[in-house]
């Protein structure tokens, strides 16, 4: 049984490998949007290419963060959690000194297989070490520092662009690394799960990557029109058969499809994907907006992000709590319906914006909506599955999130007729860019009708999330099965 104490000192140095370990995942998922137009110019690449700086950590880390959960289970949470630490760092020197675009996006996959092994272990680490007691405050801790990090990762990556250059929003992890890993070696004991056996499905895991990359490539490719780009969606619509079937026929698949047997857990998840492509889509497009149009330096661009990170850290227990009391509906219908309205406000941003006329009210009014859906969403998550399943239903949703904002990355310039040199185009990229909210407020709107329709209140006595506080934009927290301390069951 855990026995460790969070006032002891082994504890407290716990808690901060376990911050630190997940912080530079959740980092690199904010700050990088901030450095593309300086990694356009710098590498003369076009948009596609900073379309796939993007997606290629969001591929393998959504195709891969199952499995990674399941390694930690078997060989040892905390030896996993420092190889994929390692393993991150090394791939973001990589990413720090590339040549080219090439090497960038190579890069950029291996950073997400990296976070795909060390950001379920987090969490893991902390339910698997800490005493019952102390467990649920040392899980608040963790999500709440987390959020501090989350909404440090705009200002400190357009600081980083402005000032020693851009590849240095990847370099800072390596020295991170260097610190969490020792630490995380000397302190944190170690721990496996003790049901975990069978063998690895490393065939659905390979499976849903390939699928995601080549759906992704067609998207990205479509204007093209060349033939490369029809094999690669035929073949991606076949490798995506291919992982339904052997989750299906597999003894022990990654992602157990009768779990979408619950109809309330597929219609949460429905919605999650809409809001989260909305997301996904949104921050990467506002930031090339704000600099590319507005004229804003990386670090103003940066900053000016800061609200809903903000808002979400400071309102998302108490959201929480509300939706305990009313029941998920109302916040899932209302929540995305807020988002789309902050999304339309953004029409106004275009050059000479202001901040404090156009640009910060948008945000608020996003925030806003993010605070009201993302711990009901989480909260409806959990409720709609056995308690034995929480981890596993936790981590569907969060690797659904992500393939939502990867997809929608690559489709959202061509549907709203971006071409390849349209971010050093200012007057054609604002006016892709309101297409391009149109289409966001769309899918949010889909989102909330869906919601409406579909959610329900959950049953007394059901599964509670742990993770209160909650600041990234980027996907749904995690949650960890607390019977067998994994993020992913």
């Amino acid at each position: 049984m855990p026995d460790v104490r969070l006032a002891s000192p082994q504890g407290r140095w716990i808690l901060f490998t376990t911050v630190l370990g997940s912080g530079m995942a959740l980092l690199d998922s904010t700050v990088v949007n901030v450095a593309l137009p300086r990694i356009g110019e710098d590498l003369d690449a076009d948009l596609a290419a900073l379309q796939w700086t993007v997606n290629a950590y969001l591929v393998t880390l959504a195709g891969l963060i199952l499995l990674g959960g399941a390694l930690g289970d078997r060989f040892g949470r905390r030896r996993v959690f420092v190889v994929g630490v390692l393993w991150f760092a090394a791939a973001s020197l990589l990413c720090g000194i590339a040549p080219n675009e090439g090497v960038l996006i190579a890069a950029r996959a291996h950073q997400g297989a990296g976070g795909a092994l060390l950001t379920p272990g987090s969490l893991a680490l902390i339910q698997a070490s800490f005493h019952a007691d102390d467990r649920g405050r040392a899980v608040g801790l963790w999500s709440g520092f987390g959020g501090i990090g989350a909404a440090v990762g705009p200002f400190l990556g357009g600081w980083l662009v402005d000032g020693p250059g851009w590849r240095w929003v990847f370099l800072i992890n390596v020295p991170l690394a260097l610190l969490c890993a020792p630490v995380a070696v000397r302190h944190v004991p170690e721990s496996s799960g003790a049901e975990a056996k069978g063998r690895f499905d490393v065939l659905g895991a390979a499976l849903g990557a390939v699928a995601l990359a080549l759906v992704t490539y067609a998207l990205i490719g479509a204007g093209d029109g060349s033939p490369l780009v029809v094999v690669s969606a035929v073949a991606g619509l076949a490798a995506a058969v291919g992982f339904v079937l052997v989750e299906k026929r597999r003894p022990g698949p990654m992602m157990p499809l009768e779990i979408f047997a619950s109809r309330q857990f597929s219609a949460v998840n429905g919605v999650t994907l809409c809001v989260y492509a909305a997301f996904g889509g949104f921050f990467f497009l506002a930031a090339l907006q704000l600099q590319v149009v507005v004229g804003w330096s990386a670090l103003a661009a940066g900053t000016a992000l800061l609200p809903t990170t903000a808002l979400m850290l400071l309102l998302s227990a108490r959201s929480g709590e509300l939706a305990d009391r009313i029941g998920p509906r109302l916040p899932l219908t209302v929540g995305p319906l807020l988002c789309a309205a902050g999304v339309l406000m953004m029409l106004r941003v275009g050059p000479g914006a202001s901040y404090a006329v156009d640009v910060l009210p948008a945000l608020l009014v996003l925030g806003l909506g993010m605070v009201a859906l993302v711990a009901p969403l989480t909260a409806s998550v959990l409720a709609s599955v056995d308690t034995a399943r929480a981890g596993l239903a936790s981590g569907v949703n969060n690797a659904a999130a992500r393939a939502a904002g990867l997809l929608a990355v690559a489709a959202l310039p061509l549907l709203a007729g971006m071409g390849p040199e349209a971010f050093r185009q200012p007057e054609r990229f604002d006016a892709a860019f309101d297409r391009a909210m149109l289409l966001c407020a769309g899918i949010l709107v889909a989102g909330a009708l869906l919601a409406a329709a579909t959610v329900r209140r959950p049953a007394p006595g059901c599964r509670r999330p742990e993770c209160r506080t909650h600041g990234s934009v980027a996907v749904p927290p995690l949650e960890a099965d607390p019977r067998r301390g994994s993020s992913i069951a």
